[in-house]
């Protein structure tokens, strides 16, 4: 009803004092979030709000400044950051965009998309502004496409961001996911000042090292996790990105977000489409936790494959042999998998190659996909075999867009590799990058993935990696005109291939990795089940990295492994790794008894109680180890009956109670600790019952204290 009011006052105020200056109203809510656009007298686009969607909007007396404008458009009269810049075929720099129409279309699920249709007064460009909204989950997914009908050539976009919305509050506070190699997802927040404040990527492929494209901002304060006004926002890109947030002279902030313009100007020839990637954007004014769980519900709803099934838990022999390995010792593996309940055996790098470039390090063989006659003398298809036999999955490590110099490939074409001309070759982990503009690269990567997956369906997932970034972007294919095309056409048939590989082989299962996060986005995500958040398995490293990644992922996307990185306690390793997509990646073989005998009740816990919350449960932050000695979180059921919470001790000290949120305040909960190790007692009052309405408002005393202490609870209603 409030919503209904707040537009029919709307439409009062534009029929009265506003009847000059505003030709049409457009108003596009999603749940909680509302996008309001006004066509001004002068048939321009402005934005008249943007985020809550009970908020009042009103419809200004006189046309709004320029720097209102949603999509300015670079050389006439817009003086802020431009998000469109083009070069018309006569050589003028000037952009201007005038609404002609905008329609709306109905998708199932509730989905429904505004599409507004823009153009030059002066040219044949065209913009179209896409905004896909998803009520449910109080999402908007924004993207536009150009194009133009000029004679004489070619168009040259300099800028093209998928979307530059304004939002008002007295402050804004920005938080950002950065972070290198081993250390992803670390989040830093600041207050934004007067000017621009750019986040970016300028790597081309696997893009997201240093930080990932999604981010948080808090209106009038620091973002807190169950309350204060939020927005959170990831682009769909695996690419270069630019994130740029000005702040004007009038307080106001833009956000425009999309593909790096740096060394990439798009030569858009007459007829053809330039489409950005989509941008996710969502609010709350519940704070950030909610944003999260806006993200998790969309991304299980229209994103990610396979939401409803089951994540296996893996065996991954990489941290127990590397590249050193023969059939005989990878059989073994299998039967100490299917000992502790692991449900897949993953095997990693080294099983291809042969001869002089045989796998046997990171400097030989990528390119060149036979497996490894040395190492596996009865090739793949009877490896896997082996694994079944054993009611273990099977699944294998593939690196398609890479190849060494060391290798066959690269001898026989050395112009496939994406390098400058007249320069030397920059190695990367000692390997190149094939140019996937090439239709050759195209199909061979293809062939790779086909020729591996096909001859066996006994293969059944597949760990897609990718090990290094472009410091050399140049193509020996690609005309002198369209080098800058390099990077954006990479990506494009990127996702096509990674589409037909989906499309291709829907029973194999998949997880995306990168050396570590280097490539997590929503564009690439939709291709997969999973993904490796990082290559530091620390479990006291993989707390906050997890924690990060839990503003926009949800936990079933996120593979995380018990390996003996950082020498700690089991018991730590195993409860950080139950509170994802769980998996095991240490020399099983080599483990004592009561390793073996732990390891084997952390599998049965995790398939008996804890899995089922990961994959349908909602996520809650309880404590923050960015604030305290202590990080707590749960997974609460969506009947709310039951609830999986985890605690770790990241330093000495003490958080005397925990409080809950997400419980149901009438129902009666017992407590439980799970996973003790043998003979230990819980520190915990288990089996006490508590009210929902108790635990949320007056919390659980937690008596952990000590560095690299865990526990991980059980709550059940009664």
């Amino acid at each position: 009803m409030k919503k209904l009011l707040g537009l029919f006052l709307t439409l009062i105020a534009f029929g009265s004092s506003a009847q000059g200056i505003a030709k049409k109203i457009i108003e596009i809510p999603s749940g909680d979030m509302k996008l309001t656009l006004m066509v001004g007298e002068d048939d321009r686009l402005y934005q008249l709000g943007f985020g809550d969607s009970d908020a009042e909007i009103k419809v200004p007396e006189k046309l709004p400044s320029r720097e209102m404008e949603f999509l300015p458009c670079y050389g006439n009269g817009v003086i802020t950051e431009a998000a469109i810049q083009a070069t018309h075929t006569d050589g003028n720099t000037s952009t201007d965009l005038n609404y002609v129409s905008h329609r709306n279309e109905q998708f199932g699920n509730g989905v429904n998309q505004t599409v507004i249709s823009m153009s030059d007064p002066a040219y044949k460009f065209y913009v179209d502004i896409y905004v896909r909204c998803y009520p449910e989950n109080s999402m908007m997914e924004i993207w536009n496409t150009l194009r133009h009908d000029e004679r004489g050539g070619k168009v040259v976009l300099y800028k093209y961001a998928s979307a530059s919305p304004i939002i008002k509050a007295k402050e804004y506070w920005l938080t950002q996911f950065c972070g290198r190699y081993k250390h992803e997802a670390t989040m830093k927040e600041e207050m934004l000042s007067e000017g621009i404040k750019v986040l970016d990527s300028k790597l081309g492929v696997r893009a997201n090292q240093f930080r990932i494209p999604s981010f948080l901002l808090s209106c009038d304060g620091c973002a807190r996790e169950n309350e204060g006004k939020t927005f959170a926002a990831s682009l769909k890109w695996a690419g270069s990105f630019q994130l740029a947030f000005e702040v004007d002279w009038n307080n106001n902030l833009r956000v425009l977000t999309g593909i790096n313009p740096v060394g990439a100007h798009y030569n858009l020839e007459r007829g053809e489409t330039f489409t950005t990637p989509a941008i996710l954007w969502t609010y709350s004014d519940k704070g950030k936790g909610e944003t999260s769980r806006n993200f998790h519900r969309w991304a299980d709803s229209h994103s990610i494959r396979d939401p409803k099934k089951d994540r296996p838990i893996i065996l991954n022999n990489w941290e127990a042999t590397h590249c050193d390995f023969d059939e005989k010792r990878l059989v073994a593996l299998f039967e100490d998998a299917n000992k502790i309940g692991a449900e897949l055996f993953l095997l990693d790098d080294g099983w291809f190659g042969n001869g002089e470039y045989s796998r046997d390090d990171d400097k030989h063989g990528l390119g060149d996909w036979e497996p490894s006659a040395k190492k596996l003398p009865n090739g793949l298809a009877h490896l896997a075999k082996q694994a079944v036999k054993r009611n273990v999955g099977f699944g294998i490590w593939l690196e398609p867009e890479m190849v060494n110099p060391n290798s066959r490939l690269y001898n026989e074409h050395p112009e496939w590799i994406i390098t400058q001309q007249k320069r030397e070759p920059i190695l990367g982990r000692h390997q190149e990058i094939l140019d996937l503009t090439r239709p050759e690269v195209q199909l061979y990567e293809w062939e790779i993935i086909d020729k591996t997956l096909s001859p066996s369906k006994d293969i059944s997932y597949v760990k897609w990696d990718c090990n290094r970034y472009v410091t050399q972007p140049g193509s020996t294919y690609l005309t002198p005109s369209r080098q800058s095309h390099l990077l954006i056409d990479y990506n494009n048939n990127l996702y096509s291939l990674m589409d037909r590989f989906a499309s291709g082989y829907p029973d194999v299962m998949a997880m995306l990795c990168s050396g570590g996060s280097g490539r997590v986005d929503y564009g690439s995500m939709q291709y997969f089940h999973s993904f490796w958040p990082s290559d530091n398995t620390d479990p006291l490293d993989r707390i906050k990295i997890q924690w990060g990644f839990s503003h926009f992922f949800p936990a079933k996307t996120m593979s995380a492994h018990v390996t003996r990185m950082g020498k700690r306690h089991l018991k730590l390793a195993i409860d950080v790794a139950m509170s994802g997509a769980f998996g095991i990646d240490l020399a099983i073989d080599r483990a004592t008894d009561a390793e073996r005998a732990q390891l084997a009740e952390g599998v049965r816990l995790y398939k008996s109680k804890i899995r089922s919350l990961i994959m349908e449960g909602e996520l809650h932050r309880l404590v923050s180890p960015y604030e305290t000695p202590l990080a707590a979180l749960s997974y609460v059921a969506p009947d709310k009956d039951r609830a999986v919470v985890f605690l770790y001790q990241t330093e000495d000290g003490n958080v005397p109670t925990v409080r809950f949120t997400g419980l149901d305040t009438d129902k009666k909960y017992t407590v439980t600790e799970l996973n003790l190790p043998e003979g230990e007692k819980s520190k915990f009052d288990n089996n006490l019952t508590f009210s929902g309405r108790q635990l949320m408002e007056e919390g659980l005393s937690n008596p952990l204290a000590k560095q690299f202490e865990s526990a991980v609870l059980e709550l059940k209603s009664i």
